[in-house]
Order: C-alpha cells, then sequence, then structure tokens
C-alpha cells in the first residue's frame, strides 16, 4: 500500500492498517479466550454462591421474615467489582476486531512496541465499561433501598420489568444507537478517523471506541435489571447478541427487529 492519509491528530503513515502478523493474532485471540474463560469461571462460582442466599431470603421471606438489610461500602464495591467483571467478559469479545487492526496499524507504521501499545487502548476502552459499571451498582442499590429487587436481583414488580425491557427495545431504534453501532460495526473507519500517536493517543482512542461501544450497548446490559442481573442465560444471549449486532452481516437489521420484538413482549407483560 503505498497510500499517506493523515489520522486526525496523528502523522502521515505509509500504511494505516497492514496485515496482522499471525503471532499478534494468536496472541491477542489468546488474551480474549483467557479473559473470557475466566470471568465465565468467576460468574459461575458467583451465580452458585448468590443462589444460595437468594433461596435462604426467599424461604425467610414466605415465613414473614423479610431481611431487606441497607448496603454496606464492602456491598457496594463488591456489586461494582462482579458488574465490572461482568461487562470484561461480555464485551472483549465484540472489540476483538478493532483490537486486531488496531496491533496491525501500528504495526504497519513501524512501531516496535505493539503490545504496549494495544494494552494502553485496551485499558482505554476498559475504563468506560468501568464507569458503566459504577453506574449499575448504583443503580441496583438504588433499587434494593427501595425492596424493587427480588432476591435474585431481578425486579420484583413485572411492569417495571416490563418498562425496563419496553425502554431498551426503544433505544434500538433510536438514531444514537444506530450512529454508535456504525461506529462499532467498522473497525477500519473508527481507525482512520480518530487515530492518535503515541501512548496518550492510544488510550484516547481506547476511550472513543469504548464511548460508541457504551452508546451501542448500555440499555442491553439494563435489561439484565429485568431478568435477574445475575440470570447467567441472559448474559450469554446477550453477549452472543452484541457479538452478532456488531460483527454479522444483518447486524443491524437483527438489532432493529429485536428492539421491535422487545417493545411488543414488554407492552404485553405490562397489560397481562
Amino acid at each position: 500500500m503505498a497510500t499517506t492519509p493523515h489520522f486526525p491528530g496523528g502523522t502521515h503513515s505509509r500504511a494505516p492498517v497492514a496485515v496482522v502478523a499471525p503471532r499478534d493474532r494468536l496472541l491477542i485471540s489468546a488474551c480474549i479466550a483467557l479473559i473470557t474463560a475466566l470471568v465465565w469461571a468467576y460468574l459461575v462460582h458467583l451465580a452458585r454462591q448468590m443462589s444460595v442466599s437468594a433461596e435462604h431470603e426467599t424461604m425467610m421471606a414466605t415465613m414473614g421474615m423479610t431481611m431487606n438489610m441497607p448496603w454496606t461500602t464492602a456491598d457496594f464495591f463488591f456489586t461494582f467489582a462482579m458488574w465490572t467483571v461482568m461487562m470484561a467478559g461480555m464485551m472483549s469479545g465484540s472489540a476483538a476486531p478493532v483490537l486486531l487492526l488496531f496491533a496491525a496499524a501500528r504495526a504497519g507504521r513501524g512501531e516496535h512496541r505493539v503490545p504496549l501499545a494495544l494494552l494502553i487502548f485496551g485499558l482505554g476502552y476498559l475504563t468506560v465499561w468501568v464507569g458503566f459499571s459504577a453506574a449499575a451498582a448504583i443503580v441496583q442499590w438504588a433499587l434494593h433501598q427501595s425492596a424493587m429487587l427480588s432476591p435474585h436481583m431481578a425486579a420484583s414488580s413485572r411492569r417495571l420489568a416490563a418498562a425496563i425491557v419496553v425502554g431498551a427495545g426503544a433505544y434500538q431504534l433510536t438514531p444514537v444507537k444506530g450512529a454508535c453501532l456504525a461506529h462499532c460495526r467498522s473497525p477500519l473507519g473508527f481507525l482512520m478517523t480518530n487515530w492518535r500517536d503515541g501512548k496518550l493517543g492510544a488510550f484516547q482512542m481506547g476511550i472513543r471506541h469504548g464511548v460508541f461501544c457504551l452508546g451501542c450497548c448500555w440499555a442491553l446490559m439494563c435489561v439484565l435489571f429485568a431478568v435477574g442481573v445475575m440470570n447467567l442465560l441472559w448474559v450469554a444471549a446477550l453477549t452472543v447478541f452484541v457479538l452478532l449486532e456488531k460483527v454479522a452481516p444483518a447486524g443491524v437489521i437483527a438489532g432493529r427487529v429485536a428492539g421491535a420484538g422487545m417493545i411488543v413482549l414488554g407492552l404485553v407483560a405490562m397489560v397481562n
């Protein structure tokens, strides 16, 4: 490639994106697979522990002995950590395309510290989802304090659960969702229009891509408040759906169809 496009905020490049070296592709893929495996091992272990606790609380409630204790600081940080780990596992797969292209772009520019730049980019991306996890933990705390969550960490009111599903479905059809999804589905376009040089530039790019990803997926993640925060079947289903929405040829159509379906199902649940 002989083109020399100019990246905003960066410098001219001999090749904005080159072929990913087999070693780099293997390393990135292995890291993502390892992160995903560790996250799911943690979630399965956590779900088992919480299931025992939830069954105990349910039994106490049937006996008229409610135990809706206020959260401590430790409870909040535990919940925040749970959301952070869960988001890392759910979003790492869908971030693979941009990570591979970012590594290829750095290599194509003749840089010799590609792994470090890639790690910094990933940290920037993760920072956005850490922020979302903090917000989710605050929402979960508020719902708990209002007695609007069941022992299984799902909305205790059918109408509240239905409203969450309807809201998430409606967001699927908005222009904001469409614009963010377009950026996520075109990692090459994102890199060419948002390139920044250096370590700070890699971090800024990671944050910016994370913001687009958050704008694409935050409402879907909120569905967990309706079906159960630690409902692993739904966690897996949402993980697969987010991935397909971003990489499948018909991902945009699938997202809109899913949004319309969520609205219909939510409205039906409200009136029944």
